[in-house]
């Protein structure tokens, strides 16, 4: 083998904060605080303070791939923990608050956690599950308030450190960096454990023109949870690009996110579906109070977007919504639903169909899907389970080889998913594999009803799970909320569902409830919905 003659630069994250320290100085970053207040400071505080914590962890003890815990929003101080931890040579490990004590708990022994970083708000909820771990330092990061006997505070934590301490370390880019657990809808929650080689590559990817196109010029306000897989690796890219940053705190009500999304001018924002349809209900009521002009991108995963509201948010109010895909095993992101040159000349119903798919592969995630007899043709129609492999895949979880089975002999990762995948490359996803609907031998989707289901103007959520039933085996059985005001009755969703489904697809029963179960991450909790509808079986049909 004849090698090329260049140099062996490890792509690692002190790499990513060293650039934002040379170059981008300047640019700021914006948080809310608890009480809504806005705390700002420069690129420059932020690259000093995460050298501190850094320097601080050092100080407490943690030797390289020591893990440190985190129970924080999107903050100032949780940016600087997705620098400081790994520049450290340590790994940043997010937990998710919205979880059970008991998998909290669970996920904090499994990863070893040596230090958690709490921020006060969520003190009760470390508390909750804090006795039950082997957690050795907790540090609280508080805006002024007081900080609980045997507990440190982050401020002081930082204060006694000396920045000059700080060296940018070399490291080997295969090091472990950061890890993620998974949500554990089919068992206990398992760890996705990423490299700095595979959150550098994945920064690049997410700033590239095809995928999110982030640049300097941009103002980032990730509404999804820095806990969440990463924030979907936008605090990375954005560093990356020095993209400047808005971050929201706790306050992701709709009023708060617009007064951010006007006031500081925000380009680009991403989170899931729940939390931008009440966006998109206060925009409707109040649609001349908030300047959007300026948001060039709303980037909606997580779940399947009705395309009602990718059509609302573009017709009624500029804003431009992109369908984007991905997992915790994918460190996020996997596919991206922006209109290749070929689909932009299609007429607009159906471009609005491409819209609201999820997209075709970022540049180095590749897919197939799996069926019944082999892999399934690129054709639009035919489905099967999607797999994909690529840099920021994982290749198995951290110390769970029960999960082995999730990936395949020849090194592609199986996500559960049921799709379709069109000469174009754009999937669909039609289902996951444990929620399709078996009636009669012939498969229904409960997404594809849900996303149907939420299109008509009454309705504010919908959830379709399958009932028992004598005769067909599995029928579908509908949970709607209605939006404050409106009103449907069975007939009149069975009606708008019949223009587009065969009947066998149609709903055998509706039950209209006050709310929907959801999970940590913003999804329908269709385990949850089962339990509630157990033994519910009409004999219709």
């Amino acid at each position: 083998m004849l090698e090329g003659l260049v140099q062996d630069y490890q792509l690692t994250l002190p790499a990513i904060l060293r650039r934002a320290e040379q170059l981008y100085g300047y640019r700021e970053i914006v948080t809310r605080r608890p009480d809504k207040s806005f705390h700002r400071h420069t690129f420059a505080d932020f690259v000093s303070r995460s050298k501190k914590l850094a320097v601080a962890l050092k100080k407490l003890g943690l030797e390289d791939g020591d893990r440190v815990g985190t129970l924080g929003w999107n903050t100032y101080q949780h940016l600087e923990a997705y620098f400081g931890v790994p520049c450290s040579g340590a790994v940043l490990h997010t937990l998710n608050p919205r979880l059970h004590e008991d998998d909290l708990s669970f996920i904090a022994n499994h990863a070893e956690d040596r230090v958690m970083l709490v921020d006060e708000t969520l003190v009760p909820v470390f508390q909750k599950f804090r006795e039950k771990t082997n957690v050795e330092h907790a540090v609280v990061v508080t805006e002024g308030g007081e900080v609980p006997e045997g507990m440190i505070s982050y401020e002081d934590l930082l204060s006694d450190a000396d920045e000059s301490d700080f060296e940018y370390r070399d490291f080997d880019e295969k090091q472990a960096a950061a890890m993620c657990y998974t949500s554990g809808t089919t068992g206990r929650p398992k760890g996705a454990l990423y490299s700095h080689r595979s959150t550098v590559l994945h920064s690049m990817m997410a700033a590239m023109g095809n995928t999110f196109a982030l640049s300097e010029k941009d103002c980032v306000l990730p509404v999804v949870p820095m806990f969440h897989v990463n924030a979907w690796g936008l605090p990375f890219a954005s560093v990356l690009v020095g993209a400047k940053l808005m971050m929201p705190g706790p306050h992701l009500d709709p009023a708060s996110l617009l007064e951010d999304f006007d006031q500081e001018e925000v380009t680009f924002t991403a989170g899931v579906p729940t939390v931008f349809l009440a966006v998109l209900q206060a925009l409707d009521a109040e649609p001349d109070k908030y300047d959007l002009t300026k948001l060039r991108s709303m980037v909606i995963g997580g779940s399947a977007v009705p395309k009602g509201v990718v059509d609302a948010y573009d017709r009624r109010h500029g804003v431009n919504v992109v369908h984007a895909w991905g997992m915790t095993e994918m460190s996020p992101i996997g596919t991206v639903a922006n209109l290749p040159t070929v689909v932009e000349e299609l007429p607009e119903d159906e471009k609005l169909e491409y819209r609201a798919k999820q997209g075709n592969p970022v540049p180095f995630v590749e897919i197939r899907a799996r069926g019944d007899e082999g892999f399934v043709p690129w054709d639009g129609e035919s489905m099967g389970e999607l797999e994909v492999r690529g840099p920021w895949v994982a290749k198995r979880y951290y110390n769970a080889p029960e999960g082995d089975d999730k990936f395949t002999d020849d090194g592609w990762f199986t996500t559960g998913d049921i799709v379709t995948i069109d000469r174009y490359g754009f999937i669909k996803i039609t289902d996951r594999t444990k929620d399709l609907i078996k009636s009669g031998g012939e498969w229904i989707s409960s997404v594809e009803l849900e996303n149907a289901l939420m299109a008509h103007p009454a309705v504010s959520q919908a959830a379709v799970i399958a009932i028992p039933h004598e005769k067909w085996d599995e029928r579908p059985l509908a949970a709607i909320v209605l939006k404050e005001g409106e009103s449907a009755t069975e007939e009149d969703l069975q009606s708008h569902l019949e223009k587009d489904f065969a009947k066998f697809w149609l709903p055998d029963a509706y039950e209209f409830v006050e709310s929907i179960p959801m999970t940590a991450t913003g999804k329908f909790q269709k385990l949850k919905l089962r339990e509630q509808f157990e033994g519910y079986a009409p004999s219709k049909g």
